[in-house]
C-alpha cells in the first residue's frame, strides 16, 4: 500500500498583504530563512516519501514557478486546479488522479503555507498516521494548543484508540470552527482539544467513499474528470466541468460528518503563517521588542513589526504597530488587528484595484 504526500499550494495569503499577492502568493516567498514556504514543504516530506510520491495541486499560473522551485519533482506530479473552489474539490481532484495512478494508495494531505520547526517529529507523526489510516481511519494531525487562540478551528478528542509509533490516537468527536474567546479558553483548559492543522491522512478509497456519501454532486463531477485522465480530452473536460463544481471546504464537506475519524495530537512547533502576527512569532525581536526585517532606524519604537523592501524605514515614538513597505503599497496596522488585513484586500477587490492585488 504505497504512501503519497499531496501538497496543496493554491492559497493567496491575503492576510499577509501587501507582501503576498495573487502573482506572488506566500507559498512562493522566502518568509522563513532562504527557502520559500513551498520549498520548506517539499523539504519536509522528501526524505520520507521520495520525489516520485509527492504530488502538488496548484492553480495554473503558479505551476511554472513551483516547478522551478522544486526541480526534483516531475512536472507530471503537478496537478493544475483551474480555479479555487475550496479545499474539498481541490483534494478530490488530487484523489482521483492518485486513484488513477494507484488505487490502493494512502495519501497525506498537507499545505505549502505552514511552518513546522520539529521536522523529524513531524515525519514520525506522518508515519504513525499512515499506519492508522491503513486500518481504515480518516486521520487528522491535531496541534496541541499553546494558547486559547480564536483564529483556529478545534478538534475534540474522544476515546483513546491506540498508539501507532508511540503517538496516542483518539477518536475525533467533533470539529469546532474558530470559537469565541470564552469558548476557546474553556476548550484549552479542558485538555481534550487540539487545533485543526488542516493536515489529513487516509486511504484514497476511504476518502472517495466519504465523497460518495456526503458530497455526491462533487463526486459526479470528479468521476467525469477522472474518466478523462491520460486522454486527449482531459484539458477540455477539466475546463468544462470545473466551473460546475460546488465550492466547499474539506472540513465542512467531509471531516465533520466522516465516519471513523481519528486525531493524533502532536507538538511539532507548528505555525499556519496566516498573518503578520503569526509570522512575527518565527522571527527574533530586538531589545525593544521590535521585529525588524528592513533597513530601519527607530527612535522610541517598541513592540512593532517593520518589514521593508529596499528603502530605509524610520519610525519615531511608535508602539504596537505593523509596518509593511513594498514598492507600490504601504501597510500601517495596529498590532492586534492583523487579521483585518484581509478586509483591506476585500475592499481593494470591490474597488477594482487589480494593480495592487
Amino acid at each position: 500500500m504505497a504512501y503519497y504526500a499531496l501538497i496543496m499550494a493554491g492559497g493567496t495569503g491575503t492576510r499577509l498583504w501587501p507582501l503576498s499577492r495573487r502573482a506572488t502568493p506566500k507559498q512562493s516567498l522566502c518568509l522563513v530563512g532562504e527557502r520559500t514556504m513551498f520549498q520548506h514543504a517539499v523539504d519536509r516530506v522528501l526524505p520520507l516519501f521520495g520525489a516520485e510520491h509527492i504530488l502538488v495541486v496548484a492553480p495554473g499560473p503558479y505551476v511554472e514557478t513551483l516547478i522551478e522551485q522544486a526541480p526534483m519533482l516531475r512536472p507530471g506530479n503537478f496537478i493544475v486546479e483551474p480555479e479555487g473552489r475550496g479545499t474539498a474539490p481541490c483534494i478530490g481532484l488530487a484523489a482521483v488522479h492518485l486513484r488513477h495512478r494507484d488505487p490502493g494508495a494512502r495519501m497525506a494531505v498537507l499545505t505549502a503555507d505552514q511552518y513546522i520547526h520539529d521536522v523529524a517529529r513531524f515525519r514520525q507523526a506522518l508515519v504513525a498516521a499512515g499506519e492508522l489510516a491503513g486500518s481504515g481511519y480518516i486521520v487528522t494531525l491535531g496541534i496541541k494548543p499553546s494558547a486559547p487562540v480564536t483564529g483556529y478551528g478545534y478538534i475534540e478528542q474522544g476515546e483513546y484508540l491506540e498508539a501507532p509509533q508511540g503517538f496516542a490516537a483518539y477518536r475525533a468527536v467533533r470539529f469546532t470552527e474558530k470559537p469565541d474567546q470564552e469558548t476557546a479558553e474553556r476548550m484549552v483548559a479542558s485538555g481534550t482539544f487540539s487545533w485543526n492543522s488542516g493536515m489529513f491522512i487516509w486511504r484514497v478509497a476511504d476518502v472517495m467513499e466519504e465523497f460518495a456519501r456526503q458530497m455526491p454532486d462533487l463526486l459526479a463531477h470528479l468521476l467525469e474528470i477522472e474518466g478523462a485522465i491520460d486522454t486527449a480530452v482531459y484539458g477540455e473536460t477539466l475546463a468544462r466541468v470545473w466551473p460546475q463544481v460546488p465550492k466547499q471546504t474539506i472540513d465542512y464537506g467531509i471531516m465533520e460528518g466522516a465516519r471513523r475519524v481519528a486525531v493524533i495530537p502532536v507538538d511539532i512547533g507548528w505555525s499556519d503563517v496566516g498573518s503578520w502576527a503569526s509570522l512575527a512569532e518565527l522571527w527574533p525581536s530586538d531589545a525593544d521588542g521590535n521585529i525588524v526585517v528592513s533597513d530601519h532606524i527607530g527612535l522610541g519604537t517598541h513592540n512593532s513589526i517593520v518589514f521593508g523592501s529596499k528603502r530605509l524605514v524610520a519610525t519615531i515614538g511608535l508602539r504596537d504597530v505593523v509596518i509593511v513597505d513594498t514598492p507600490d503599497a504601504l501597510l500601517v496596522c495596529a498590532r492586534g488587528r492583523e487579521q483585518d488585513v484581509r478586509e483591506v484586500v476585500r475592499l481593494l477587490e470591490s474597488q477594482g484595484r487589480q494593480e495592487v492585488l
